[in-house]
């Protein structure tokens, strides 16, 4: 009874207490709804167009430019076909076997021509007092050169036609290896073309390719048209479009690097079949995309990136400005040796410059030892100038 009264009491005093007033609805935070509208529009054009100059990259992340992909987790390792596995096998054992160096190692000089080699007199001038040191190799596509050289007269090995841009431009490099590494001695190889020049002395370049911890094979990433827009997804499953390069050809190369090109079958392969002039409606030239590619996926710590033959595409034509008689000056030979960084330029409608320094062994040095596309009647001149220019 007490209870049921209590129970009442507390009723009434309930009701004594005034009936809580009709709130009225929160207006809605709009302003954060807009700085999180801000953010996520700010996150998106980021992702789309991030930014590639270092210090806008350095606002967001002292490790530089990253994109979303970078922080998510990687995907699954794709398992190897057994071709890959092959192919890994005996690549990976080549470059993990240290190098036998002869007592006097030479450089290998692969040259690369139709027939005549217009600056043999330069080469010979260049050459001179060094016997012993290095090796010649010609391989004339069309005809047989009549020499002026001592040091390329019977140089010339087995050639077979080449097509620019078609796979026997890769074929004829390999031919000029495979003969340059019946040579024990020989340590490097260099690929020149009938229009380049030495642009330092002999022992500058001897010392700068024999001693150096990589083989100097240009590449870089081009999303455009003229770099990873050739790709066919034919090339699948060895070869993945995020690994597809693009590079000049003429490279330097150490003996395991050599080695490990004649070695491969399955990526050459790959390139032999899909990468040709018409291909799916694209022209893919397997000259600038099977090494860059293929040092990208098996070595990508081997080589520099960057070519040590000089060429000036500053004209933006399909093919690099070649230097006459009249452009030949001291002073272009000059600016030319003192570059010290390597420069790529996109073919999408960004034209994204990649500028990168020259290191050699770690250190900041000039980048070219060559140069082209210089024209026969250069050579006069060049053979004028040539003590001055070498030993800038």
């Amino acid at each position: 009874m007490k209870s049921t009264q209590a129970w009442r009491l507390g009723m009434k005093d309930m009701q004594i207490l005034p009936a809580p007033r009709q709130r009225s609805h929160l207006k809605k935070p709009t302003w954060i709804i807009v700085l999180v509208s801000l953010v996520s529009m700010f996150l998106i054009c980021a992702y789309v167009y991030p930014p590639h100059n270092s210090a806008a990259c350095y606002v967001f992340s002292s490790h530089g430019c990253k994109g979303i992909s970078d922080w998510l987790p990687p995907n699954p390792a794709r398992e190897l076909t057994d071709a890959e596995r092959f192919s890994h096998v005996v690549i990976e054992d080549i470059l993990r076997t240290p190098p036998v160096i002869p007592e006097k190692p030479k450089i290998a000089f692969l040259f690369l021509t139709p027939g005549a080699l217009p600056f043999e007199r330069l080469w010979d001038r260049f050459f001179q007092g060094h016997e012993g040191r290095f090796s010649v190799y010609v391989h004339a596509s069309k005809d047989k050169p009549v020499h002026f050289s001592r040091y390329f007269v019977n140089r010339e090995i087995h050639s077979d036609k080449v097509v620019w841009g078609k796979i026997s431009m890769v074929d004829a490099e390999k031919r000029l290896l495979a003969n340059a590494l019946k040579d024990p001695d020989n340590q490097h190889f260099v690929l020149l073309s009938d229009s380049c020049i030495p642009l330092r002395d002999f022992d500058y370049v001897y010392n700068y390719l024999m001693y150096t911890n990589v083989s100097f094979v240009d590449c870089f990433e081009d999303p455009g048209p003229h770099g990873s827009g050739r790709y066919s997804d034919r090339m699948l499953p060895e070869v993945e479009k995020k690994d597809f390069r693009k590079g000049a050809q003429w490279f330097t190369m150490k003996r395991q690097h050599a080695i490990i090109i004649m070695a491969d079958s399955l990526y050459y392969s790959k390139f032999r079949e899909y990468c040709k002039p018409g291909m799916d409606g694209k022209n893919c030239y397997s000259d600038e995309h099977y090494l860059p590619t293929f040092f990208n996926m098996l070595d990508p710590v081997g080589i520099s990136n960057w070519s040590v033959t000089h060429v000036d595409w500053s004209e933006g034509k399909w093919h690099p400005k070649s230097y006459k008689a009249q452009d030949v000056t001291y002073e272009l030979m000059k600016n030319i040796t003192s570059i010290s960084e390597s420069v790529h330029v996109t073919s999408d409608e960004r034209k994204e410059i990649q500028i990168r320094p020259c290191l050699w062994n770690g250190n900041e040095r000039p980048c070219y030892l060559f140069a082209r596309k210089f024209l026969p009647e250069t050579l006069d001149k060049l053979l004028q100038l040539f003590t001055n220019y070498t030993s800038i």
